[in-house]
């Protein structure tokens, strides 16, 4: 089949990869020219696990080809719409414009019948918006537009995208059903393909992200019920996660969650629901008191080093581990809450370093590696789950620093690594866990 994806980011961009592999003739379009250039010159733009040698590989197959020119969809069976949905600045909603631009730009070059696609992330009824924007656009188009929401996980995006956990197509088009069964042929029949009308695929995304973000929101407020009566949160958490109903995933607990889709999705989910007079009392709880996390874990950190004069060494920037993104990174958030405070850092992420000078500018110091960001620091902070952050030589990180203290907001670490430190770990009983060995 044909595809053209538009929008070359954290989602079209190991989409379109996706698709080229398993054999579809597949063009990725973006309006950034800088990012083209990039991507035909055989430069990937963002970090994802295993996603470089898809993309050089079927690259080099002709299969995935890279455009600026948004005529590139012509002749497409399918054209995918996966731009950014942001928060608005001044409404915070999302933010559709970019959407409802490359809607009206591609409508002109449905020369044949074509399944348009929304993944983007998007409120009830945008596709009836889109819809309506193409058929002004161009009357005479032939298409359907459909909704098949996204479900990657950013570090994981390449192994989501073979091994989905559903598929979902929001559609009441039998001939639209028809063309996506083609292209989804591949992973059926081992993944569930759900067809539900277009108003409930565009719900599912939110739907399904806000209960995460409330079930880590849950699992962080019974972290903090450990360390004040004893308990230990990783017992808790896998005495919880043994029942079916609840399952293990997401009940680790952390400095708050971040990224490109939670903060923004619960966001725009409440005030959705606010237009149809509708009262998400969870959902605006977990987005309160996740802000609300982030700037507690600042005050720990501070509160542990004492001084307002101290340097911290910052380990981790990407809001987590296998991707170089930072946006609504909790890491992010509180080294800008610690700088407040009068606290130096200076920080170290194996991905993320660029993304976070955009963040930080020149507040801080950029280490080279984990060693220079410990160099004569009062303490070590991780606040982002890297393998590697636990695979450091501590007599070593000890020697460097000023003052042997370790904040580990992500528990990577175990009482054999962290001997001769003052200890913080998250979720462990005061008694137990407050030092070790020093």
């Amino acid at each position: 089949m044909r595809a053209a994806i538009i929008g070359t980011g954290y989602v079209g961009l190991p989409t379109g990869t996706g698709f080229a592999e398993l054999g579809n003739d597949v063009v990725c379009i973006d309006k950034l020219t800088e990012k083209i250039d990039m991507l035909n010159d055989g430069k990937i733009t963002i970090f994802e696990e295993g996603l470089e040698e898809l993309y050089q590989k079927n690259r080099r197959a002709g299969r995935l080809k890279f455009s600026s020119d948004i005529a590139q969809i012509e002749g497409a069976d399918v054209v995918i719409i996966a731009v950014g949905t942001p928060t608005h600045p001044v409404t915070k909603e999302a933010d559709l414009s970019c959407l409802f631009e490359a809607a009206e730009e591609l409508a002109v070059y449905l020369k044949k019948y074509t399944v348009v696609a929304l993944k983007s992330t998007v409120p009830v009824c945008t596709g009836a918006e889109v819809e309506r924007i193409i058929s002004k656009k161009n009357p005479s188009a032939d298409f359907d537009l459909v909704s098949i929401p996204e479900f990657l996980r950013e570090g994981f995006a390449v192994y989501d995208f073979f091994n989905p956990d559903r598929i979902v197509i929001g559609t009441d088009s039998a001939r639209a059903i028809a063309v996506l069964n083609r292209l989804y042929a591949p992973f059926s029949p081992k993944t569930p393909i759900l067809i539900t009308t277009r108003n409930s695929a565009e719900l599912i995304k939110y739907a399904s992200n806000a209960f995460l973000a409330m079930k880590i929101l849950y699992i962080n407020e019974i972290s903090n019920f450990c360390e004040k009566c004893g308990a230990k949160i990783e017992e808790v958490a896998k005495g919880m996660g043994l029942d079916s109903r609840i399952g293990s995933k997401f009940l680790k607990p952390g400095p708050g969650y971040g990224g490109s889709c939670f903060p923004k999705d619960t966001l725009a989910l409440t005030k959705m629901a606010k237009r149809y007079n509708v009262s998400l009392h969870l959902t605006d709880t977990a987005i309160e008191k996740n802000e609300e996390r982030k700037l507690d874990m600042a005050h720990r950190i501070a509160d542990i080093m004492g001084a307002q004069s101290a340097t911290a060494a910052i380990l981790g920037l990407t809001y987590k581990s296998g991707t170089d993104d930072v946006r609504q990174s909790p890491a992010i958030d509180i080294c800008k809450e610690l700088l407040r405070l009068g606290i130096s850092l200076r920080v170290y992420d194996p991905k993320g370093m660029q993304n976070a000078e955009e963040q930080l500018k020149d507040q801080v110091y950029y280490a080279a590696d984990p060693y220079d960001a410990a160099a004569n620091a009062d303490a070590l902070v991780i606040l982002t789950e890297w393998d590697e952050f636990a695979e450091l030589d501590f007599n070593r990180i000890r020697d460097l620093m000023q003052s042997a203290k370790i904040v580990d907001f992500r528990n990577i670490l175990n009482s054999r690594q962290v001997e001769g430190f003052l200890y913080h770990r998250l979720g462990c009983g005061v008694h137990p866990c407050s030092l070790v060995n020093s």
